[in-house]
């Protein structure tokens, strides 16, 4: 290498630790220029850059395409008719459930425009506030999220929004149409297509109504629900349901477009409600009731007693046709309804020395050890049944498996 080549290789290598460490550059030209007095002045180094911004831009097309699509919205968590949390975060519904509406894990909305630190979005985001971290499989990188605080800083704005040339209508609904449940909701969130008059939603609008158990509307058992507020903004709202009883029943959602009281658009456009599961609601022509149902189910829990283990167990899953039932039951025990104690309790069983269920010692119960085997020759032969089941059953038999 010559002289000259050397002093620029001096030079630039200088220059790079200068740019790192934050050194006074010209320290290090001087040098090269000493090395050769010859050599032509050295280029400036580039001016010191921010760290590498997120790989997405603080939009709210870019973050659902970059974090709620990919990470949230996955199966059994923030999508479907039941998600996590009763919060959808697929593209169709994530805008409208999550600007100005309220969380249900903390006195914050999940995300409040211009102030990220006050959404709990956020908070979920960078598991601060003593919450769960979200998403569960691991942190979102700070630089994402430092995206996701911009944007809420600018307005949290959908930039894929464009007013419909109709009325206006139903563009996204939580719980979802015809979903079942297993809890019951802390609130019901919709969607609008366009800004709606804020003060024509109210409790003559926004109904949420029970069938009373007998899955008819219209009659003497409905039972409207009150709720604690009906909260608005410019294109969701939300009927607050937290600490409301809700019985396992059919519920309707009702939001009006006919009659004396509508939602109404600042256009003064009644709301084109007409639904038949599909979003937008409507038929293009302003007016007509939004309607939408779903049925909340309370699972039941096993209980330690032969009436619960018998409905819950050995009714549907042993006692079934060509099983444990009828004249001539599988192994010659008959786990139907009235005769499973009898067939079960202190009675030796046909494939080992133990008895099938020796009251007071569930390890030497035979009928433990079929529902424990792994395999072949496991009951149910389908598979096993939960450990948290069999324990129950345990605890059943522990207890002196009494047959009430």
């Amino acid at each position: 290498m010559n002289v000259r080549r050397l002093a620029y290789a001096v030079t630039a290598l200088f220059a790079g630790a200068a740019t790192l460490v934050g050194c006074d550059v010209q320290t290090y030209d001087d040098a090269a220029a000493a090395f050769n007095d010859n050599a032509p002045p050295p280029s400036q180094p580039p001016p010191t850059q921010d760290p590498p911004p997120s790989g997405f831009n603080p939009t709210w097309s870019e973050i659902q395409e970059n974090v709620f699509t990919p990470t949230c919205a996955t199966a059994n968590c923030h999508s479907g008719a039941n998600p996590s949390g009763a919060l959808n975060l697929e593209a169709a519904n994530s805008h409208a459930q999550l600007v100005d509406v309220a969380s249900t894990g903390s006195a914050l909305d999940r995300v409040e425009p211009g102030q990220p630190d006050d959404s709990y979005l956020i908070q979920k985001l960078e598991g601060t506030g003593g919450v769960a971290i979200m998403p569960p499989s691991g942190a979102l990188e700070q630089a994402d999220i430092n995206t996701i605080r911009q944007w809420i800083l600018d307005g949290a704005e959908d930039d894929t929004a464009q007013p419909p040339a109709g009325p206006i209508a139903v563009d996204s609904l939580m719980p979802a149409y015809l979903a079942t449940l297993d809890t019951a909701p802390n609130q019901v969130v919709v969607g609008f297509t366009r800004e709606v008059n804020q003060a024509t939603v109210n409790a003559n609008t926004f109904e949420v109504i029970g069938a009373g158990g007998d899955g008819q509307f219209g009659n003497a058992n409905d039972n409207p629900l009150t709720a604690n507020a009906i909260n608005v903004n410019a294109t969701s709202a939300t009927f607050d349901l937290t600490g409301v009883v809700m019985n396992d029943d059919t519920y309707r959602i009702y939001l009006r477009g006919d009659g004396a009281s509508v939602i109404q658009d600042l256009d003064a456009n009644a709301l084109d409600g007409e639904f038949d599961g599909n979003f937008p609601s409507g038929d293009g022509t302003a007016g007509g009731d939004f309607v939408s149902q779903f049925d909340l189910v309370t699972p039941v829990m096993l209980e330690p007693n032969l009436p619960s283990i018998q409905a819950l167990v050995f009714t549907p899953t042993c006692a079934t046709a060509g099983c444990h039932s009828g004249g001539m039951p599988a192994g010659t025990l008959d786990l139907t309804d009235g005769n499973s104690y009898a067939s079960l309790v202190d009675v030796p069983s046909a494939g080992s020395a133990l008895d099938r269920v020796e009251p007071g010692l569930p390890d030497d119960s035979y009928l433990i050890e079929k529902l424990e085997t792994v395999g072949v020759g496991v009951m149910p032969p389908t598979g096993n049944l939960p450990q948290a089941d069999i324990n129950v059953i345990r605890l059943w038999i522990t207890n002196g498996a009494a047959e009430q």
